[in-house]
């Protein structure tokens, strides 16, 4: 089977619509995943982190390391024509262990597609 593309949620209007969707809270970030139902293949992904996630260096640390997480899990774990958004957490995620992290997206992404 081939592997869908993956984009990136950019509109303000795709983060709500995920955000009143599915959302899975793990120790390291949070996971809100919609389907889509508009009869596009590709698999969207966005990342977000508050302010309360620390500075400038700490948030931008953060979105890192979900965006690689997620370049590494989506391909096997997301589902065609979903939206996912990964959340970063407070004094967490910049730290948490890569490994865990990565299967924690993992798990979460089977247990919402049950």
């Amino acid at each position: 089977m081939d592997t869908p593309e993956i984009t990136r949620l950019k509109t303000r209007a795709d983060f709500l619509r995920a955000a009143r969707a599915q959302v899975v809270r793990l120790p390291a970030f949070m996971l809100q995943a919609r389907r889509r139902d508009d009869g596009d293949a590709a698999i969207r992904v966005g990342f977000t982190c508050s302010k309360k996630v620390g500075n400038a260096v700490a948030r931008n640390r953060a979105k890192r390391r979900l965006r690689e997480i997620a370049r590494l899990t989506l391909p096997d774990h997301g589902r065609p024509g979903w939206d996912y958004v990964l959340i970063g957490r407070r004094d967490v995620t910049a730290g948490a262990d890569f490994d865990r992290m990565r299967s924690d997206l993992a798990r979460a992404m089977d247990k919402l597609h049950r």
